[in-house]
């Protein structure tokens, strides 16, 4: 029963994971922070961080195929129980975002079926119709999902090469209808009134949010039917999302000036679309959108289960969130990972949160651990005299990790402190019903300590 995945299904898994929501959103995204010299300076070294990065996990995932569920475990393997602890928390409140990104931005989208100026029924995603369906199709899939992973692979294969089809439609109708002087009417960008470095800057988070996923089959590695695999098809989705990315941001500032396509609604492919071929447009969009993200949202579904599950088998989570059923689904893992997100899309109805905003704090939650990853890299190969490709690459991945955290704020990293509140309570809980797990030195109860106020005080200055 417990079938594994071959490169197909892991590279589907990879690729839906990263092609989701956000590439529909990109060109109006972009749009808001940049011009196209900054839009291009943006993906160099998006693209070069992330393939630092993921060759990064990659190396690290050869070096110590001992360490499952990667990410986290090289946290904790490198710079301890505590930091692990934390890798692992903001890893997983990150998947848990972006699944509810996910639901959002799906509403969203029926909106343009179902919306008019007059009557207003899923609008931003956010509505107490969009609280009901998102729910309705959160347990859907949960439930989908307590059948096992083959059954929600096979469902994401389908949903991946549906989601390839609008996008090259969308790219080739972009190419056709592309005009260079449209393109070239603002290059660096004067009417934004910020310089390139800071708009550069402000595409950071925007760029990574599209590539979170990239570690989809390192963190299933135990999954896959063939361990050289993981490589293969992390380096193919890598390639083909880049290329995917490029196109759609780039090509949009040849339809339509920076100022205009700022001010559309998202999903702002759909309208860009209409420019193409009318009115199907939106429709076309819309439902490449939903099938899109009902693929991204298996995969990460998948992923956000597997965290707590490996944490708990590793003693980092409570020991109950390691139960498998009878299909080898981490039950209640996955129970947890549902409930928290229905609690966020309570959350969202009643602050009318949107998707941009989504976006940018599941971003946030990732930094950390991705930093994590290039620095234990480059710990092991300082160490052990590992060789300098090694180093370099190490190298690389920490200082594309270092950029992203400036480029993310002292403001926004310290207000993103107030959603590791629950996860320390959870370690706290955890380590008063079993005082052997998660054993921490001298050290790591001082720094425990001032995360612990950082949170709070985080927390103070968002209520005051």
């Amino acid at each position: 029963m417990n079938k594994k995945l071959n490169l197909l299904s892991l590279t589907a898994l990879v690729i839906s994971s990263m092609l989701g929501a956000g590439v529909f959103s990109l060109p109006q995204n972009m749009a808001v922070v940049a011009s196209p010299i900054a839009l291009i300076i943006g993906w160099i070294i998006t693209g070069i961080g992330i393939i630092f990065l993921s060759t990064s996990m990659l190396l690290l995932h050869k070096l110590k195929p001992n360490l499952t569920g990667g990410i986290f475990a090289y946290a904790r393997d490198g710079f301890g129980e505590l930091i692990g602890f934390c890798s692992a928390w903001g890893y997983w409140l990150c998947a848990v975002i972006a699944n509810v990104s996910y639901l959002v931005i799906v509403c969203s989208a029926l909106s343009f079926f179902t919306d008019n100026s007059k009557h207003i029924i899923f609008g931003n995603g956010n509505t107490w119709q969009a609280l009901l369906f998102s729910s309705l199709l959160l347990w859907l899939i949960h439930f989908l999902l307590l059948q096992g992973t083959q059954t929600a692979s096979i469902i994401n294969i389908i949903a991946t090469f549906g989601k390839l089809f609008p996008l090259t439609i969308f790219i080739i109708l972009a190419i056709i209808s592309f005009n260079f002087k449209q393109f070239n009417f603002d290059l660096i960008g004067q009417t934004l009134d910020t310089s390139l470095l800071i708009q550069v800057k402000n595409t950071m988070l925007i760029t990574l949010w599209v590539f979170i996923g990239v570690e989809g089959a390192i963190i299933l590695s135990s999954k896959a039917k063939n361990k050289n695999d993981v490589k293969k098809a992390t380096l193919l989705a890598v390639i083909i999302a880049l290329c995917i990315y490029l196109s759609v941001t780039l090509l949009s500032f040849g339809i339509m000036k920076r100022i205009d396509l700022s001010s559309m609604r998202n999903p702002s492919m759909a309208g860009l679309m209409q420019i193409f071929i009318g009115s199907w447009g939106n429709i076309f969009i819309a439902l490449g959108l939903i099938i899109s993200v009902c693929g991204a949202y298996l995969s990460w579904t998948i992923m956000a289960a597997e965290v707590p599950w490996i944490a708990a088998k590793n003693n980092m989570f409570p020991k109950c969130l390691s139960k498998q059923n009878m299909y080898h689904t981490p039950v209640n893992a996955l129970w947890l990972t549902s409930s928290s997100m229905q609690i966020f899309l309570i959350f969202i109805w009643l602050t009318a949160i949107d998707y941009n905003y989504l976006l940018t704090l599941a971003s946030e939650m990732i930094l950390v651990p991705y930093f994590l990853v290039g620095a234990y890299l480059l710990k092991i190969s300082l160490q052990n005299k590992i060789s300098i490709t090694n180093i370099f690459i190490g190298l690389g991945s920490c200082i594309y990790g270092l950029w992203l955290l400036y480029a993310a704020g002292f403001i926004h990293l310290l207000l993103s402190l107030i959603l590791y509140i629950p996860g320390l309570i959870l370690l706290l809980l955890t380590k008063i019903y079993n005082p052997t797990i998660l054993i921490f030195n001298q050290k790591e109860k001082i720094i425990f300590i001032i995360l612990l106020f950082g949170s709070l005080l985080a927390l103070y200055l968002v209520i005051k």
